[in-house]
């Protein structure tokens, strides 16, 4: 018979509670916040009240598709609420705009299904208490967010889906995207 830990039971309680939390935006002050849908593949910035400030038809997802639980390497779009944590704009893809993936959502479901170890659901739990970018390197991966092509083929982001699990723009609508995004913005990807 196998032993589960107490805190592993509470953690399971947790995930299903969760599913029925509302998610709570970082941003305060009625910010605009985004938008991913891996079906229609588009990225709409929606205002504080929800009203459409744009939408960038054509997006790039993983080639894996999106997922409710993205794995280091499998190339899926991970989908949950996050929140960007970092901004590199000197980046191959133009500009990258990270984000706190894994959620805590995603950390306790796999911690649940014994995909990461307690000590690694401790440090990604302690990084989004304190609203930083959590471990990258669990099995969970990680350097996921929304970048440009850089010096990329642009034909490319009209015939497939190419990114290892970002989410990618043109470099035209990732500049008009960056008066909208910053350090701090909710992201939802469905």
């Amino acid at each position: 018979m196998r032993v589960v830990s107490l805190r592993r039971c509470l953690a399971a309680l947790l995930v299903a509670v969760v599913v029925w939390i509302p998610a709570v935006s970082w941003a305060s002050g009625g910010q605009p916040w985004i938008l991913v849908d891996t079906q229609a593949l588009t990225l709409t910035v929606l205002s504080a009240e929800n009203h459409v400030l744009v939408r960038f038809h054509n997006i790039s997802i993983g080639s894996g598709g999106a997922a409710e639980s993205h794995r280091r390497g499998d190339e899926t779009t991970p989908r949950g609420v996050f929140h960007v944590t970092w901004v590199d704009r000197h980046s191959r893809f133009d500009t990258f705009y990270g984000l706190d993936y894994p959620s805590a959502h995603i950390a306790r479901r796999a911690y649940v299904e014994g995909n990461i170890s307690e000590a690694e659901f401790d440090a990604i739990m302690q990084a989004l208490r304190h609203r930083r970018t959590p471990p990258q390197n669990t099995p969970l991966g990680g350097q996921l967010g929304i970048h440009g092509l850089g010096r990329g083929d642009p034909s490319v982001q009209q015939a497939v889906n190419w990114t290892d699990g970002c989410v990618a723009l043109t470099n035209r609508q990732l500049r008009l995207l960056s008066r909208w995004i910053d350090v701090g913005s909710r992201v939802v990807i469905r």
